[in-house]
């Protein structure tokens, strides 16, 4: 009987050694996104923005039809990245300077690279945090969306010697000024509020307005893996069921763009001509969520912005804090400095663009 040999053909993913500062990768594999996708991600989200659901709602406006849900293009080029970056993730920590440059639509091909901009091990000398910035491509290689975000990652050998310590200086939000190229020009004065499900523009909301989005969706075990699927995420720690029991948690995490793609879902009562993201100004998964849990979400209205040269869309910086299990009608978390967060999953920071 022959003896069988290891083969060295699987990818086991990087590690934390496995990273140096200014290496940039070129992630597999090339996705068209179609309206069969489109579709998938409305029955697990249940998303109801006008301009992304209907071709004669989005033409009205001067669109040449309905594009993909922001948060979709997203989570599809942050798929690509997860096989280079953060197979080997403890946990991913946080967003920053994410910028949605311009609409995507069913048809499409999305492709990533990715640059290390940072690295940084940590005391225990087991884990390190790597900050890496990722740009989506369409077909012709234009970019349509960039985002930083740092994420906590194994190492395989803990004597491996630690980089010197690198850490980006990320900015707090992203200008105003530069969200206009986000969307072309619409035609403000046809946008049919009947249709789109809410009366409120962009003039009807203040700075430190708080609203509370009261519905809540219990996710499933079934539904976490379909959407982490979609995205060709292939992160262990969602899937892998037998391995999840000697994690300290025993189960399987849900990946943290289900939260976000729940809470900006939720968002639609009260902000329901909010139909576009604009940029991600910095985002924190405060907490794990898990198959069972109910999402609801609460959002603050932190500032009003003009776009420059614009006339038919305004822009409206949002924090939107999402919970687990515990409805929002008190805000809770609204002081994150002295609020205790028991229940929060996610606390958000962008821009979204309404008509005027």
């Amino acid at each position: 009987m022959t003896q069988a040999t290891a083969s060295s053909k699987t990818n086991r993913g990087n590690f934390f050694e496995d990273f140096s500062l200014g290496q940039v990768i070129v992630h597999a594999t090339p996705r068209t996104i179609t309206t069969g996708d489109v579709a998938l991600y409305i029955a697990l989200y249940g998303n109801r923005w006008a301009v992304q659901s209907s071709d004669a709602f989005a033409q009205a406006l001067g669109l040449p039809r309905a594009p993909l849900d922001d948060l979709l293009v997203f989570h599809v080029v942050f798929g690509k990245t997860v096989p280079n970056i953060s197979l080997n993730a403890v946990a991913n920590l946080g967003y920053a300077e994410c910028r949605f440059l311009s609409p995507v639509y069913p048809g499409d091909t999305l492709s990533a690279r990715s640059e290390v901009i940072g690295l940084k091990e940590n005391s225990t000398g087991d884990t390190g945090v790597v900050y890496v910035r990722t740009t989506g491509l369409n077909q012709h290689g234009a970019e349509v969306l960039t985002y930083v975000r740092w994420v906590m990652v194994r190492k395989a050998d803990k004597s491996a010697p630690a980089p010197v310590a690198s850490v980006p200086k990320l900015a707090a939000i992203v200008a105003p000024s530069t969200l206009a190229a986000s969307v072309p020009a619409i035609d403000a004065k046809t946008y049919d509020t009947a249709l789109a499900g809410s009366p409120y523009r962009f003039g009807d909301y203040q700075p430190g307005e708080c609203i509370d989005h009261v519905d809540g969706i219990t996710i499933e075990e079934a539904e976490h893996q379909l959407a982490t699927r979609l995205y060709q995420n292939t992160a262990k720690v969602h899937f892998d069921g037998y391995a999840a029991r000697g994690t300290r948690f025993g189960r399987r995490l849900i990946y943290g763009g289900v939260g976000i793609s729940l809470a900006r879902a939720l968002t639609f009562n009260g902000l329901g001509n909010a139909f576009k993201i604009a940029a991600i100004n910095g985002g924190r998964h405060v907490s794990p969520l898990f198959a069972g849990d109910t999402v609801y979400a609460w959002s603050e209205v932190l500032e009003t912005a003009e776009l420059p040269g614009r006339q038919d869309l305004g822009a409206l910086r949002i924090r939107t804090v999402a919970t687990k299990d515990l409805p929002c009608e008190v805000f809770p978390y609204r002081n994150a400095a002295i609020d205790k967060p028991d229940g929060v999953i996610l606390d958000l920071d962008y821009w979204v663009l309404l008509p005027k």
